[in-house]
């Protein structure tokens, strides 16, 4: 049952007026067939019945309907009855005949009050259905983060939404008394005229960018779009109006611009180049620097083959190398170009790779860098001479100390003077050579355990001093770092440790981290006997060395283990680094 039929079902009044108007119909009828069975006699019939039953089964259900039938085939019966003395066989079938047509009456207009019953129902659901995706396009109107508007054809705001109240600063009513022309910046006015023109040659809709102008005066960008329909080509009386706010969109765009020129600027004063490689075809383009950089005459593209001739064979799988991409990838690399006249130049080729039209290319920017690295190599070289100077400085400055140290622990054997002098100079002498050591070609190479012999070689015989380990040849570079590690520890357990104490004890051992003979080299010295200082680290030039402020000279993670009984110093050393 819909909701009309509902609401009159439950007004009580109504219903009443319902029953009323029946129980009249039923009796006018009754009072009607009385008098004509004494007029007529028995030559009336049932027929006087049907109107009544089609207005009861039209005002009542089904059931009214087929009660108050019977109610009159039984009146009309009873009334023949009384005036007549019987009731003869044409009454009965009058009667029967009645029934049935009553019940048929009433069945039927039961059955077509339900079938327009449920088309109401489908009707109002319908309905209901119009107005939620209504409800919903509204809401959507008024809460959208665009800007929406309808005019009619004379340009006139008929209706707006929240948003484009925000846009304007105006109120949803003050934009309804404005025209659309007013919100347009004076100098895109004829951008708006040519939006409306195209919506009057039969297009349904154009968009273009201009400045709208807020309530405050101030202008904002705005992309405005008008849609409207067009009959017989005729502008429709409403046009829909959509305002995105692009400004931020805009300011983006200027400030890509002025990147742009920024860039183009820094490229011809950096002397930057630019280039483009086509894996597939094997081509290389590239602007007028690019071929400079590269020492060859300006060309619109080349064969990348034809580079190989200038690149570095050991750079040259660099340049070719290809591989497959899912997206965009960043490239840098770094060549060796050999010019015309024989001079070996950087260049650092910058940029992505990227697949366009199922085409694997490369493309970006190329840079001269041999004056950087010239630059970069001078200033290694003169760090590595300070380095070198201040460590002989610093061990200038230890070497006194160290003789005067020897002097001290060597005893004179029964007051025998030349043998003291002897025993003496043999330990300078073997300083000396540890020093020499230090100081001679850094190209040549040497075992581990000459190196910490050769630094220890001073002590003993009057030291407790044990060195064991595996058989290790070190690179010159390497050696030499090492055996300025060497040299501080000694030179610190002299002044501080083992080798300055008649009862301390030096133990310096290697072996190699796992049963692999190339795996890394673990090193430890261990000193045990009373140390003459505190075992708080002193930080200074001889920290740096054995790595106590940082990296160690050669080797990695080093540890200084501290104590007034003992140092322990250990180091680990990577073949790769050390080897020969």
């Amino acid at each position: 049952m819909n909701s009309q039929s509902r609401r009159s079902d439950s007004n009580p009044s109504v219903r009443l007026l319902t029953h009323i108007a029946s129980v009249l119909v039923l009796a006018a009828t009754l009072i009607f067939e009385t008098r004509a069975s004494v007029y007529i006699g028995e030559g009336s019939s049932f027929l006087e019945f049907i109107p009544a039953i089609i207005i009861i089964s039209y005002l009542e259900d089904r059931g009214p309907a087929l009660a108050a039938t019977i109610l009159m085939v039984a009146a009309g019966l009873w009334a023949r009855s009384t005036l007549h003395g019987q009731i003869s066989s044409e009454d009965w079938a009058r009667a029967i005949l009645l029934v049935v047509s009553g019940g048929v009456i009433a069945v039927t207009f039961h059955r077509l009050r339900q079938d327009l019953r449920e088309l109401l129902e489908v009707a109002e659901a319908r309905l209901a259905a119009v107005e939620a995706t209504e409800s919903r396009y509204r809401w959507a109107f008024e809460r959208a983060a665009m800007g929406f508007a309808n005019t009619n054809e004379k340009g006139e705001l008929l209706q707006s939404n929240r948003r484009l109240s925000e846009m304007t600063g105006y109120e949803e009513e003050e934009l309804a008394h404005l025209r659309l022309e007013t919100l347009v910046h004076p100098d895109d006015r004829d951008a708006l005229e040519q939006l409306l023109a195209g919506l009057g040659n039969d297009s349904a809709s154009f968009a273009s960018e201009v400045r709208l102008l807020r309530k405050n005066g101030s202008a904002f960008w705005a992309r405005l779009t008008l849609s409207s329909s067009v009959p017989d080509g005729v502008l429709s009386e409403s046009i829909f109006v959509v305002v995105d706010d692009i400004s931020e969109r805009r300011a983006v765009h200027e400030a890509l611009r002025a990147q742009k020129e920024w860039l183009d600027l820094a490229l011809s004063a950096g002397r930057l180049a630019t280039w483009r490689i086509d894996l597939k075809d094997g081509i290389v383009t590239g602007s007028g620097t690019f071929w400079d950089i590269l020492g060859l005459p300006p060309a619109a593209s080349r064969r990348l083959e034809e580079l190989s001739a200038v690149v570095h064979p050991v750079d040259w799988p660099k340049l070719v190398a290809s591989r497959k991409l899912a997206s965009v990838t960043n490239y840098d690399v770094e060549i060796r170009v050999r010019r015309p006249d024989g001079h070996i130049r950087w260049v650092a080729l910058r940029g992505r790779e990227e697949k366009y039209d199922d085409r694997l290319q490369r493309l970006g920017v190329a840079a001269d860098l041999t004056e950087r690295r010239q630059t970069t190599l001078l200033r290694a070289a003169a760090k590595k001479r300070e380095r070198i100077m201040l460590e002989q400085r610093h061990r200038f400055s230890n070497l006194f100390p160290v003789i005067t140290a020897l002097v001290k622990m060597v005893n004179v054997p029964e007051n025998n003077v030349a043998k003291y002098k002897e025993t003496l100079i043999d330990r300078i002498r073997s300083l000396e050579a540890t020093h020499l050591l230090l100081s001679g070609n850094s190209s040549a190479s040497g075992m581990l355990h000459d190196l910490v012999v050769q630094e220890l070689q001073p002590y003993m015989g009057t030291r407790d001093i044990s060195v064991s380990g595996p058989s290790v040849a070190m690179s010159g570079g390497a050696a030499e770092s090492f055996a300025m590690i060497v040299h501080e520890l000694a030179t610190n357990s002299l002044k501080h440790g083992a080798l300055g104490d008649s009862k301390g004890r030096v133990e310096v051992n290697w072996t190699f981290a796992s049963e692999d003979a190339r795996s890394d080299i673990v090193f430890e010295w261990v000193e045990s006997g009373r140390r003459r200082t505190s075992k708080v680290v002193r930080h200074g030039f001889g920290s740096m060395i054995i790595g106590v402020d940082g990296a160690p000279l050669v080797g990695y993670s080093p540890k200084l283990e501290m104590s007034d009984h003992g140092l322990r110093y250990s180091l680990r050393l990577s073949r790769k680094e050390i080897g020969p």
